[in-house]
C-alpha cells in the first residue's frame, strides 16, 4: 500500500509535467532511456554515424555506462531526486519524435504521445529463461491498480525489437502485443561479435588489463542475483575446491552482485578476479573459455561464440516455483545442468560439452542477429514512410 501510494504521487507529478511540456512542438530529436545501456549504446552510435537527429540519453539509476564515446549526445542523469534533471528529462521525452528504452519504465503509463512519436522497446536480453511481464507468477500478488499500470506501459510500445521468433512469441505473451508490434531487426549489441576489428582490439585491451589470460584459460561465473543474497551474501561455488583442482590451468572471473562480491577476500589473487565493475559483459565473453551461469540471459549471446557453458542451478526447484520458466530447464539449456561444485569440476575435467547443441541454441535465439542489427533498426525507424511506421495511435 505504501509503495503504491508513492508510485501514484510520482506518476501524478510526471503526468502533469509531461502534459504541460507536450504542447511544445516535437523536434528532430531522439531520446534514449538507458537502464542497462548496452543496446542503447549501439543504437546511439549508429544514430550519430548515419542520421542528423539530436541525441539525448537519459541514464536511469543504476546504469553503469557513461556514453562519453557518443560525442554529440546530451547525457542526463534521469533521477527524480534532482528536480532540474527530472524536468529536463521529461522535456526531452515530450519533444522527441523517437524514443528508445531498454527496460520497463513505469512513467510510460502516463505519457500520451503525439501522433508522430514512435516508442521502441530494445529490452536488455536476447532471450528469456524466466517469465516476466504479464506472465510473471508474482503478478498474482500485485494489486489491480499495479496490473493496470503494467498494461498501460506495454501499450506504449509501438515496436519491440527481437532477435528470434522464439523471443517474439515470448514478448507477445508477456506484453500482450500484436504481431505488428514485433520488429525483427536483431539485437543491436550482438553486432559487436561480428565486428572483427573491434573484437580484436578488445581482446588486446583485456590481455593488457588481465595479463594472466595470456597464460591461462578463463572461467567466467556470472549468476543471476537472488533477492535473499542481500541478507545472506554467500558464494555458491566452493573456491577452495576450484582453486585446488583448476588453478594450474584456469583463472576464475567472478561477475557478481556487489552484496556478494564484497564478502570475498583476496585469498586467491592469482586465481580469482573480481570483474563486477567491468562495464561491458560482452567484452569479457570474448576471452571466456567456459561460462558458468544459471538463469541469466548471458548464454543467449555467448552462444554466438560457440563456446562451452555450464548451468549451475543449485536452487532450481525453488527458483522455478518463484519465477517460472518458459520451457523445461534441463532440456532447453545448451550445456550440462549441475547442482554443486563437484559436478562443475566433473564437467570441466571430462569436457562434457556439445558444441553442436550450443550452435543449435545460437541459431534458434539469434535468428535475426547477424551483425547489422543496429543499422537495420535505424534504417527502418528513420527511413520508412511515417504511415508505415506509426502504430497504436
Amino acid at each position: 500500500m505504501v509503495r503504491e501510494f508513492f508510485i501514484s504521487i510520482y506518476l501524478l507529478i510526471f503526468r502533469i509535467t509531461f502534459h504541460l511540456l507536450n504542447f511544445i512542438p516535437s523536434k528532430e530529436k531522439t531520446t534514449l532511456v538507458a537502464s542497462f545501456g548496452d543496446n542503447i549504446s549501439h543504437v546511439a552510435e549508429e544514430l550519430e554515424a548515419t542520421t542528423n537527429t539530436e541525441i539525448v540519453i537519459l541514464k536511469a539509476t543504476g546504469c553503469k555506462k557513461d556514453f562519453k564515446h557518443i560525442s554529440s549526445a546530451k547525457i542526463i542523469d534521469f533521477q527524480s531526486k534532482n528536480p532540474i534533471n527530472f524536468v529536463s528529462s521529461i522535456f526531452h521525452l515530450a519533444t522527441s519524435k523517437v524514443i528508445f528504452i531498454d527496460n520497463y519504465f513505469g512513467f510510460l503509463s502516463v505519457m500520451n504521445f503525439k501522433p508522430e512519436v514512435i516508442c521502441v522497446q530494445l529490452w536488455h536480453a536476447a532471450g528469456a529463461i524466466k517469465r516476466f511481464g504479464l506472465t510473471d507468477p508474482s503478478i498474482e500478488q500485485r494489486s489491480q491498480k499495479a496490473i493496470k499500470r503494467f498494461k498501460a506501459v506495454y501499450e506504449r510500445f509501438h515496436y519491440v525489437v527481437v532477435g528470434s521468433e522464439k523471443m517474439a512469441a515470448i514478448f507477445r505473451k508477456s506484453f500482450d502485443l500484436k504481431p505488428e508490434n514485433i520488429l525483427r531487426t536483431g539485437i543491436p549489441r550482438t553486432d559487436f561479435f561480428f565486428d572483427k576489428q573491434k573484437t580484436s582490439e578488445v581482446r588486446k585491451e583485456l590481455a593488457r588489463e588481465f595479463p594472466v589470460i595470456n597464460e591461462k584459460k578463463v572461467l567466467l561465473y556470472a549468476p543471476t542475483f537472488r533477492d535473499d543474497q542481500l541478507q545472506s551474501p554467500d558464494l555458491a561455488l566452493d573456491l577452495d575446491r576450484l582453486h585446488k583442482e583448476l588453478s594450474d590451468e584456469y583463472v576464475l572471473f567472478l561477475r557478481l552482485h556487489p552484496a556478494v562480491s564484497s564478502q570475498l577476500n583476496d585469498k586467491y589473487p592469482d586465481f580469482v578476479i573480481d570483474v563486477k565493475n567491468y562495464e561491458n559483459i560482452n567484452h569479457l565473453l570474448l576471452v571466456t573459455d567456459i561460462l558458468i551461469s544459471d538463469y541469466s540471459s548471458i548464454p543467449f549471446e555467448y552462444s554466438l561464440l560457440e563456446k562451452p557453458m555450464i548451468f549451475y542451478s543449485y536452487d532450481l526447484e525453488n527458483y522455478q516455483t518463484s519465477r517460472g520458466f518458459w520451457e523445461d530447464y534441463h532440456k532447453s539449456m545448451p550445456g550440462p545442468v549441475v547442482n554443486n561444485t563437484e559436478e562443475v569440476l566433473s564437467v570441466i575435467r571430462n569436457n562434457s560439452f556439445s558444441l553442436k547443441q550450443i550452435k543449435q541454441f545460437a541459431n534458434e535465439w539469434n535468428q535475426y542477429s547477424k551483425g547489422n542489427s543496429s543499422q537495420s533498426l535505424i534504417s527502418f525507424v528513420y527511413e520508412q514512410p511515417e504511415s508505415a511506421k506509426v502504430l497504436n495511435q
